[in-house]
């Protein structure tokens, strides 16, 4: 069975958009996307082991596990151009995951991170520890926002969550990169919320730092999860956005703040 789900399978894509989900997520949680992408580009979602497509394996509790892992999934699927884009945990894999096909000669065109500091910001920032309470971590998880609200109806449910929540943190917590790695060299874009105490503006900008490429911060209203529901759409609109002005091989904008209304509806700068 394949990794991904793939919502409207695209035989002979002019592009493959991969999007990898959050910590205690699954691919499915970002079908949306789905309505908002180019008719001519194939959507993988993948699923890490625990969740989705493969519920039935064990979580991985070490990011470049994680990587190799998701790298040996997607070598089958670089006969098109790559875009990768992720938001949280998906954000550190999105972008560790391009580094490593880079280092195989199959460097993706554009690399999107979301909700996620950059790994070698050093600044103040929440933080959500994976070895507290039942209680505790699902206080923090409503916070977040994008929780079912009658979760606590299907205990089975909520155990199986906050055990994918547990392994997914942990990793990130362990994750410490070598000091030398190289920098992406391709165009990355940092989207956020102007109100995510987890990844605030200024723990978004620092993602200019992993890559010598153009660099470009996208800051939308709202929290950690801004983009759920009604804003999926315009979100979606920013996220093609991006990807079309590399493909276009348009002179990118100098490296900043999106002024508002350049980009899609609902979408605003910070400073």
């Amino acid at each position: 069975m394949s990794a991904f789900l793939r919502p409207r399978p695209v035989p002979d894509p002019d592009l493959r958009l991969v999007v990898f989900h959050h910590a205690g997520g699954s691919g499915s949680a970002y079908f949306p996307v789905s309505q908002g992408v180019p008719a001519e580009w194939d959507l993988l979602l993948p699923d890490l082991p625990g969740r989705g497509r493969r519920h039935r394996e064990e979580p991985l509790r070490d990011i470049p596990a994680i990587v190799t892992r998701l790298v040996q999934d997607l070598l089958d699927w670089a006969d098109a151009p790559l875009a990768l884009f992720g938001h949280s945990l998906g954000a550190v894999v999105a972008a560790e995951t391009a580094r490593a096909l880079g280092a195989l000669g199959v460097e993706p065109l554009w690399v999107g991170v979301s909700g996620r500091p950059a790994v070698d910001y050093r600044g103040p920032k929440a933080s959500l520890p994976h070895d507290v309470s039942d209680d505790e971590m699902m206080r923090h998880l409503f916070e977040l926002g994008g929780m079912p609200d009658r979760i606590h109806e299907v205990p089975e449910f909520r155990a199986q969550l906050l055990r994918l929540v547990r392994a997914d943190l942990g990793a990130l917590a362990a994750y410490a990169p070598p000091p030398d790695r190289p920098p992406l060299t391709v165009p990355l874009t940092a989207f956020g919320g102007t109100a995510d105490d987890w990844a605030p503006p200024a723990a978004i900008a620092a993602w200019a730092e992993e890559t010598t490429g153009p660099f470009r911060r996208l800051l939308f209203p709202g929290g950690h999860f801004h983009f759920l529901g009604a804003e999926f759409g315009s979100f979606t609109a920013a996220l093609v956005a991006e990807i079309r002005a590399v493909l276009r091989s348009t002179p990118q904008p100098a490296p900043g703040v999106v002024a508002a209304g350049a980009a899609s509806p609902g979408l605003r700068s910070a400073l």
